[in-house]
């Protein structure tokens, strides 16, 4: 997974903190926006090992800071349930004018409910995932009971949140109160996946209940037993990533990827932007790249590793079919490779200005009970794996210009 800092304006003019995930080997087909709990922030366990989940299925994920929490700006005792939907679609402003509008909207706890109102917003969202959300925004109140009474005659009231002090005002009650949820759901026409815990202690398991009556089909619920509100076991947050991004594959209208075909050995693709190559081997899909000191995405390994990696396996492979035919004990090979270009020291051949040739550096590690001779054979039969062979002899490469058919 690749992860970028970055940052947008909200719509009263606040700076907000924000990392994009990005997968590792290849560019995203869709975009996902993740809302955070309540007063919580965009690192959070669940948060990070849910992002990190849908990378691998080729999701880019953006999470960050509601206003005032976390490393983005504003005061959180000025926001409030509307202010967090506005900061979602300014979040998906930015995707949509950096990258592409998001698809997917994810939202935990409040932060669930505050997904929802702003994917009945957003045309681009294609599916809804919810993790422990509340039925209604209001349920919230329940973690300021102690405070309650206070902020509603003083106005204002200091209020312990997972163990941390936060300034709640009136106007967030008052706000949260207005919002009515139900409405919203039986008016959304989106597909819904909700997850939740039956031993769910914060936010009670009757409220997915209540969410998935009040849904249109599609909708899907999943049960994440044993898990704790916060995720906070890492294996629960990669377990219900995993499912949101498998789920979420049916409903995303992604393009149809053409797939390679060949009646050579190997056929490789490249478009007109960047060095990203696709590479059908017989039944096998492979990527190439250029680093990115080059320009390149490095999201698969370049030509020349790949060169090497062949002369590597070759190299494994004939020394244990060797020495299984010989019944020798090598239980493991391990093949070091570097490759470059070097000048030419001694070439009787070579003109009268320096050369360079293509070297490779290989060291070979041998697990086993071996004797001295029977290593010293292998390091000989080394010598003669075909493609260590191939790269010696003199190499021709015969091109010709395939012509587009009709």
């Amino acid at each position: 997974m690749r992860s970028e800092k970055v940052e947008f304006t909200n719509s009263n003019g606040y700076k907000l903190s924000a990392k994009l995930e990005l997968p590792a080997d290849q560019h995203p087909h869709s975009f996902a926006l993740f809302a955070h709990v309540f007063t919580g922030n965009k690192n959070l366990t669940a948060t990070r090992h849910i992002s990190r989940a849908l990378t691998l299925d080729g999701i880019g994920v953006l999470r960050f800071d509601f206003t005032g929490l976390g490393e983005s700006e504003g005061d959180f005792a000025d926001t409030n349930f509307t202010s967090n939907v506005e900061d979602l679609m300014a979040a998906a402003q930015y995707l949509e004018d950096n990258y592409e509008a998001p698809k997917i909207m994810i939202g935990h706890s409040l932060g669930g409910a505050a997904a929802i109102f702003a994917a009945s917003r957003l045309e681009s969202i294609q599916a809804i995932a919810t993790i422990g959300t509340p039925s209604e925004p209001e349920h919230v109140s329940h973690l300021l009971e102690d405070s309650l009474e206070a902020i509603e005659e003083k106005g204002v009231a200091k209020v312990s949140v997972g163990g941390r002090m936060f300034t709640i005002k009136k106007q967030f009650l008052d706000d949260i109160r207005s919002k009515n949820m139900f409405k919203l759901l039986k008016e959304l026409r989106k597909p819904i996946l909700i997850l939740h815990s039956p031993q769910d202690t914060v936010v009670e398991i009757k409220n997915a209940a209540q969410i998935y009556h009040a849904s249109y089909h599609p909708k899907s619920f999943v049960t994440l037993d044993g898990a704790d509100h916060m995720l906070s076991n890492k294996i629960d947050a990669a377990y219900a990533g995993s499912l949101i991004a498998s789920w979420v594959m049916r409903y995303l209208d992604l393009p149809k990827k053409e797939v390679l075909k060949t009646e050579r050995q190997v056929v490789a693709k490249l478009g007109e932007i960047g060095f990203t190559t696709e590479i059908m081997a017989g039944n096998h899909g492979l990527l190439a790249d250029e680093s990115e000191e080059v320009k390149g995405d490095d999201f698969g390994p370049s030509p020349y590793q790949l060169l090497s990696s062949a002369l590597g396996a070759c190299t494994a492979m004939t020394l244990q079919m060797y020495a299984r035919r010989k019944k020798w004990d090598l239980k493991e090979v391990k093949v070091h490779l570097d490759h470059g270009k070097r000048y030419v020291d001694d070439c009787m051949a070579c003109e009268e200005k320096e050369m360079k040739i293509d070297h490779f550096d290989r060291i070979i590690e041998l697990e086993g009970n071996l004797t001295d001779e029977q290593k010293s054979r292998l390091m000989e039969i080394a010598d003669r794996c075909p493609v260590h062979r191939t790269l010696e002899k003199e190499i021709r490469i015969q091109t010709v210009l395939k012509e587009p058919v009709g």
